[in-house]
């Protein structure tokens, strides 16, 4: 008894992991904790509260009276309390958030996973497209055609070269005709300022100036009527009949994506049907309509706008052959009247030579 001391007893308490007491020394607790204390003390119970170095763990150790006392004896009880319960509670659950499957929402989306979806369809689409390109080159494959369109599409495509070789001739004739007043100008010039120093030769050198200054105007009013026909020519071809071909492009386009996945299907129909080959025929027959719906909306479209072009090609360009050749008849018939008159027609403003240009003023 005397080798046993409070300090001895205190420091063989046995502790588990887990921070509770083993079950085998809970007599010998209670033993030493009553020789520890001064006899008298009417103490009823004992608290003991342990912390460990994270401060993440608490527990409440509770002896019952001793004998002799009038309380019912007490088993010692290692309870958590609620802060450690509420801790070691929120991280048990986050260690099984941590150890369970992620889920991801339906809605939510991976961009770089949409992109590469759509890079997967375009190369499929155009590996399609070039083999049926490729299979019709060389005579293997088969095309739908359209003969009435096609014919049409033929007639447009050799006439907007017709017309490229109008304009550039066009082009030319009013590159030389500037020429030629230039020089007609020059020339009456030249022809007025000898008139005025050679007096022997007056009125011979005043006729000749009169003359081309003349010619010049009548030239200018010639050349205001070519380049207004070009210029309605030019917009007839690079912008209509342009537009008609682009349209014409799109159009032979979804012709040749209609054609393979036609291909296609027809292929998958030839080979056998099982549960493999089912899905992937029903696939084919969705995407054969979707192109199918396509080809016929551009071919409709495509047919509308050859008769729009054919009727504002009749339109522009009846007006524009009648104002070249009325132009073109009266310069070279001398009658300045009538050539005025053709202009005045088709309403064409010509600019006088080296006029300054209008004022604000004038513009408002």
């Amino acid at each position: 008894m005397a080798q046993e001391s409070p300090r001895n007893s205190a420091a063989e308490i046995p502790v588990t992991s887990n921070g509770q007491l083993e079950d085998s020394h809970e007599h010998s607790f209670n033993r030493d904790l009553k020789r520890s204390l001064p006899v008298g003390l009417g103490l009823s119970e004992t608290k003991i509260t342990s912390h460990g170095f994270d401060s993440t763990k608490e527990g409440v150790v509770e002896a019952g009276p001793f004998p002799g006392s009038s309380a019912s004896p007490k088993s010692s009880v290692i309870s958590p309390s609620s802060a450690a319960a509420s801790r070691l509670a929120g991280q048990g659950g986050r260690a099984q958030q941590k150890s369970g499957p992620v889920v991801l929402a339906d809605e939510v989306k991976n961009p770089a996973m949409e992109k590469l979806e759509l890079v997967r369809k375009w190369s499929l689409n155009t590996y399609k497209c070039t083999r049926q390109i490729i299979s019709e080159k060389l005579g293997r494959g088969s095309r739908t055609v359209d003969l009435e369109l096609e014919a049409q599409i033929d007639i447009l495509r050799d006439n907007k070269k017709k017309y490229e070789n109008i304009l550039r001739l066009a082009q030319t004739l009013s590159t030389q005709l500037f020429q030629m007043v230039h020089t007609q100008r020059q020339l009456g010039d030249a022809f007025a300022d000898l008139s005025l120093k050679s007096l022997e030769l007056h009125e011979e050198f005043g006729y000749n100036a009169d003359t081309q200054k003349l010619l010049a105007k009548n030239g200018e009013t010639l050349l205001g009527a070519i380049n207004f026909f070009i210029a309605s020519v030019t917009t007839l071809v690079n912008k209509t009949i342009e537009d008609t071909l682009l349209t014409v492009k799109q159009y032979e386009s979804a012709r040749i994506e209609y054609d393979a996945y036609r291909t296609d299907l027809e292929e998958l129909n030839l080979g056998p049907r099982d549960a493999n080959t089912l899905p992937k025929i029903e696939q084919s027959q969705q995407l054969f309509q979707v192109h199918k719906e396509k080809y016929d909306k551009m071919r409709n479209d495509v047919s509308i706008k050859l008769k729009f072009l054919e009727e504002n090609k009749v339109k522009v360009l009846h007006n524009q052959l009648v104002l070249f050749h009325n132009a073109i008849a009266a310069y070279f018939a001398g009658n300045q009247k009538q050539l005025e008159q053709t202009l005045k027609q088709f309403h064409i403003k010509l600019k006088t030579p080296g006029a300054d240009a209008p004022s604000w003023l004038e513009e408002q």
